[in-house]
């Protein structure tokens, strides 16, 4: 069986009057030529408003990440833990280490770079990294891109729907600024998405090599929050979002009805978790050693011990994993197979932070709900080191609160057009609803929810553009999944008009934060405030007294 079949079909109405199909006259170039026109697309928004701006305009964080692969190319240590962004600058650096033996940059390691007191060498050298640092943003991205259309044509059934999504996602305020930008959100949240996105598509249909793909999407979360911290919030979520992803086709094939080569395939993914984890086992204790978290000044979040709530997430997944198994009828040995993947998966993902080993990332990655409150404001801090359930409650309805405003785009404005999106995603879920395909609507309802929840919890770091890379993926999806269900609505008269609008304030909107950047006319000079912190041995010409490289 193939293990991305699309997913069974649901019932719609009779069509009544089928005059003009609006996803025909959307998707007229059909699936390959329409990817490759959103490629170029992306392609032209790049070169026009990203890679020839001035290499200091983004500083915050071109700079910060080039620094970093500078030095490590140069044998020195990583100095930069704050997201961690470890695979951002880990692939910078073998990417300007291929650039350099390719003979096509030549300041690839701090030693490389000219001295700021020759500013004119100075400023040659960096556009230089700059602009090749811009170049692999841009091609991570389109991958991502190229990704999530693969994915999202396995989760419905009609590839207009999902050419129409991918659009959606190749030109959201997300990927417009990751796109041109060396952050560490777009390699952290990615895979995470794409995780879920295997995760709904191997749910609906079973196959032998269903715990294979569990272990993959484990291996796939893992190595976003060793990117960001903040994707444990979408990690968090998602054994919950998954839970309606089921259909009869769910249940276990023959060979995972509690036979003997189930069992025995069972012991060898219990075989595969008990080796990998204690692989991983110095990397565990170095993430919880109390010495150097006190020294990284880490608190701990719950009842004075570190830990807890990582031992509570993972009895969530196993708890959720069970109730998806009963629900959908997944067979015992299958369920602890598939259990011992999803630890052997995490595992070998962790094994990652030993190619360019620094116990600073260690600690972050085991504790990242830690890391997230050294850098979150006063309010935040203080509701999470006391133990008021209230202080709590009215932080998070806070955060709702803000996060409807933003959606509702009129009273609070945002270069984010995927909100638009959300206005008819609620209708949709209500229609859905009374048209009898429920198990549609509470889908759609429950990556609604984990997008405006995990958005409630972004705002308090002011919810930025560079963090719409986490939701924005969850509201495409399910908007693709109801209006797969509910595509009688395109031969509507109303249709095709409104795709249009929505297709262009999508474009014009998504695509305003670059054309602002690239139209400010502001100096370098803020990124003083920060440059001797974040860049020690390379203070650029414009700040005051650089100090001697060693």
């Amino acid at each position: 069986m193939n293990q991305f079949s699309a997913p069974a079909s649901t019932t719609q109405p009779p069509i009544i009057a089928a005059k003009e199909d609006a996803f025909d006259r959307l998707t007229f170039l059909g699936w390959r030529t329409g990817l490759t026109a959103i490629v170029a697309g992306l392609a032209a928004s790049f070169f026009l408003f990203g890679y020839a701006l001035i290499y200091w305009r983004n500083a915050d964080m071109d700079l910060m990440v080039i620094y970093n692969a500078l030095v490590l190319n140069d044998g020195k240590p990583q100095l930069f833990f704050d997201h961690t962004a470890y695979l951002t600058i880990l692939s910078l650096k073998l990417w300007f280490q291929l650039l350099h033996a390719l003979d096509l940059l030549d300041g690839y390691s701090l030693s490389a770079i000219p001295p700021a007191s020759n500013a004119a060498a100075f400023d040659a050298a960096m556009t230089g990294a700059v602009r090749a640092g811009r170049v692999l943003a841009w091609l991570i991205a389109t991958g991502c891109v190229l990704i999530f259309a693969a994915l999202v044509r396995r989760i419905v059934r009609d590839w207009r729907i999902a050419l129409m999504a991918t659009f959606a996602f190749a030109f959201s305020g997300a990927i417009a600024v990751h796109s041109r930008i060396l952050r560490s959100e777009l390699v952290a949240a990615c895979p995470v998405i794409f995780a879920v996105m295997v995760l709904i598509v191997v749910g609906r249909s079973s196959s032998i090599a269903r715990p294979l793909w569990m272990a993959v999407a484990a291996g796939l979360c893992v190595l976003g929050l060793e990117n960001k911290v903040q994707a444990i919030l979408l990690i968090g979520a998602l054994p919950l979002l998954l839970l309606p992803f089921g259909s009869p086709k769910s249940a276990s094939v023959a060979f995972w009805s509690n036979t003997r080569s189930s069992w025995f395939a069972t012991g060898i993914a219990a075989v595969a978790a008990i080796a990998s984890a204690s692989a991983v086992w110095p990397l565990i204790s170095t993430g919880f050693d109390r010495g150097s978290l006190d020294a990284a000044h880490f608190h701990p979040l719950l009842l004075g011990r570190f830990g807890l709530y990582q031992g509570a997430l993972l009895a969530l997944i196993a708890a959720c994993m069970i109730a998806y198994a009963a629900t959908w009828r997944v067979s015992a040995a299958e369920t602890l197979a598939s259990m011992f993947a999803v630890a052997a998966g995490a595992s070998i993902a962790l094994l990652v932070l030993d190619v360019q080993y620094d116990a600073n990332n260690v600690i972050a990655v085991f504790n990242p709900l830690e890391k997230m409150l050294t850098f979150a404001d006063a309010n935040t801090t203080d509701v999470a080191s006391g133990s008021s359930l209230s202080g709590i409650l009215l932080l998070l309805f806070d955060g709702m609160a803000s996060v409807l405003a933003r959606y509702s785009f009129v009273l609070h404005p945002s270069p984010r057009p995927t909100v638009f999106l959300t206005w008819l995603i609620v209708p949709g879920i209500v229609l859905a609803w009374r048209r009898g395909d429920r198990l549609v609507a509470i889908q759609a309802l429950a990556l609604l929810l984990g997008a405006i929840g995990i958005d409630a919890l972004g705002v308090r770091r002011g919810l930025k553009s560079e963090y719409f890379i986490f939701t924005d993926p969850l509201i495409i999806i399910a908007g693709a999944i109801l209006l797969d269900c509910l595509s009688d609505l395109r031969f509507r008269k109303w249709a095709y008009p409104l795709a249009v609008t929505l297709f262009g304030l999508h474009i014009a909107i998504g695509q305003a934060e670059p054309i602002k950047y690239a139209l400010k006319r502001s100096g370098p000079e803020s990124t003083c405030e920060w440059s001797r912190y974040y860049l020690p041995l390379l203070q650029p010409p414009w700040c005051a007294a650089p100090p001697a490289r060693s």
